[in-house]
């Protein structure tokens, strides 16, 4: 949901595959729907439709050979499952926090506003989220750093066989006696 830290965890696991040398681009909900899905508003119609933009851009990112990392808010569980199904080495990563603590982090006001009616149509307020039912890995952003996320998720990508680190210079690592 919002202001759970999709952004800062991406922005870290981005900076950590090219480090690898990966080619990695990330997808920021906000940036996404400020140019490729300008004009989209916020029911469940256009929520679905923006989610499937950004899967297609993640689609076409990887069949190049790009690792694409979508930081939106993707609150319908039917539409995850169609890109999962379509995407090849699509891995789900929840990053769950509650409303509690999203409310205090957020320094501009919108869990407040959403609370008192003002904004409608507020993912985990007044709009439904469903969490995933089997993500291959959950997030407690409220009980872990960011960079603890990210070697988290570094680790399911190690497990999955995504990612792996050159251990070649440590096998030729002698130690002095």
């Amino acid at each position: 949901m919002s202001g759970a830290g999709k952004s800062t965890i991406s922005g870290l696991l981005e900076q950590r595959l090219r480090d690898a040398g990966a080619k990695v681009e990330v997808l920021d909900g906000d940036v996404v729907r400020t140019h490729l899905s300008r004009g989209l508003g916020f029911s469940k119609e256009d929520r679905d439709e923006n989610i499937r933009r950004i899967g297609f851009v993640c689609e076409l990112l990887s069949r190049h050979g790009v690792i694409a990392i979508a930081a939106a808010i993707s609150p319908y569980r039917a539409v995850r499952e169609e890109l999962l199904a379509r995407i090849a080495n699509f891995v789900e990563v929840y990053v769950e926090c509650p409303v509690e603590v999203l409310a205090q982090r957020d320094v501009k006001g919108l869990y407040k506003k959403a609370m008192a009616g003002e904004i409608g149509n507020f993912t985990g307020i007044s709009d439904p989220y469903e969490p995933p039912l089997a993500p291959e890995i959950t997030i407690h952003s409220s009980r872990e750093t960011p960079q603890e996320s990210v070697d988290r998720i570094w680790a399911t990508l190690e497990r999955l066989g995504l990612v792996s680190i050159d251990r070649s210079a440590l096998a030729h690592h002698r130690p002095r006696n």
